[in-house]
């Protein structure tokens, strides 16, 4: 599996950003999408994912400016958040991980099996 991110950028605190990640290879189906960021000198933490079936999950930080959505024609999970904060300042990562049973850890990223390359997100204020 190939995961593609893209949407990062500069912007202005207050302003909203879409982020959209293209995910390629075998099994979609079988795979959780998800994203989390990585702020300068703090450990990498669960945004948002969203299964085959249409479950999405929020974190905890960003519950109330985000939303994410899966669209499975296209192979492709976008992350929307508004309100954008100066602490929102982070490499913004897709990531997948294989569902193996109906119960299954969304926020531990040791449970993702695949990665994207990241895409940065600068929030000025």
């Amino acid at each position: 599996v190939q995961l593609q991110a893209s949407g990062g950028g500069l912007v202005q605190a207050g302003d909203s950003l879409r982020l959209s990640c293209k995910a390629s290879g075998r099994l979609l189906s079988s795979k959780y999408l998800a994203w989390f960021r990585q702020a300068p000198g703090k450990e990498r933490e669960f945004v948002a994912g969203a299964s085959w079936s249409g479950v999405t999950n929020i974190g905890g930080s960003v519950k109330g400016r985000v939303s994410v959505s899966r669209d499975n024609a296209k192979d492709t999970v976008d992350l929307r958040m508004g309100g954008l904060k100066p602490e929102d300042t982070a490499i913004y990562y897709c990531a997948a991980q294989t569902i193996r049973s109906i119960y299954y850890d969304v926020t531990d990223l040791g449970r993702y099996d695949y990665w994207g390359q990241g895409t940065q997100v600068t929030v000025s204020s």
